[in-house]
């Protein structure tokens, strides 16, 4: 089994933040974290994946956010073509994780049962839930499944030697995070199953939330998919850019190499 390179690549930011917007039940005047966006490549000698694909400008003025560089830029940094890619993991339809699809043309998308219910059903039909989405991605993610384009998974499934999804539910119906093996073990890109490095080391779960009990009980998974704490990579959190080192001198604060071990 052949090791993968994974490449955090940081594309936009939210913040500052109040920790209650952070945290269930913190204290509303607490200043909290702000938020990191990224998208993640996962790049091995015959065959490259992409985690999650952003959002775009237009969106980032529309809620209130800043894009630094569009996904498909930030990539093309690191030597990887958006018309390259041929699968690409979405671990939730949020949409900071399911925009700018279109810049990958000729990509399969890989994708829970339970998130493409979640995101058309029942639910959608009350405020809270569906505030985190956009329909024009879930109709362009519909478009699609009607083209061919999209793979369907329930629960585990080995996407290709050393890199599996694994259905953990919580922050949406279908949140998946994503196993890799690398050269110094299995790493878990958590996404959004913990926003944060404190949502899943001090068990204080994030606001936005479609089950909480099974967003406790995802921390517990993710252990015991990675290799030790230091291999869980979340999905917002700033520090991964401190904690682990830049693909490049170029590229310090951009994209950051999550596959070797984290800076002392």
């Amino acid at each position: 089994m052949q090791p993968y390179k994974i490449f955090a690549v940081k594309y936009g930011a939210h913040g500052p933040r109040a920790a209650s917007l952070n945290f269930i039940g913190a204290d509303p005047h607490e200043e909290g974290s702000p938020l990191d966006f990224f998208v993640w490549a996962v790049v091995g000698p015959e065959r490259t994946f992409l985690v999650d694909t952003g959002f775009d400008a237009t969106l980032a003025k529309k809620r209130n956010r800043t894009v630094l560089r569009a996904p498909a830029e930030g990539l093309k940094a690191i030597g990887v073509k958006a018309t390259d890619i041929r699968d690409v993991i979405i671990t939730h339809l949020h949409y900071d994780h399911a925009g700018t699809c279109g810049d990958f043309p000729n990509a399969r998308f890989h994708l829970q049962d339970k998130e493409m219910q979640f995101a058309t059903g029942r639910c959608m039909c009350h405020a809270p839930f569906r505030h985190a989405f956009e329909p024009d991605h879930i109709v362009d993610m519909v478009r699609n499944v009607f083209a061919g384009r999209v793979a369907f998974h329930n629960g585990e499934e080995e996407l290709a030697p050393g890199i599996s999804v694994h259905h953990v539910g919580g922050h949406t119906m279908g949140m998946q995070v994503v196993r890799v093996w690398t050269e110094r073990g299995w790493v878990v890109l958590a996404a959004d199953a913990t926003h944060l490095y404190a949502n899943i080391d001090d068990i204080r779960p994030f606001p936005i939330v479609y089950h909480v009990g099974e967003m406790i009980e995802a921390y517990g998974t993710i252990r015991k998919l990675a290799a030790s704490p230091h291999h869980i990579i979340p999905g917002h959190d700033p520090l991964v850019m401190r904690r682990y080192p830049a693909a490049s001198r170029e590229l310090e604060g951009i994209v950051a190499r999550l596959d070797v071990a984290p800076r002392a």
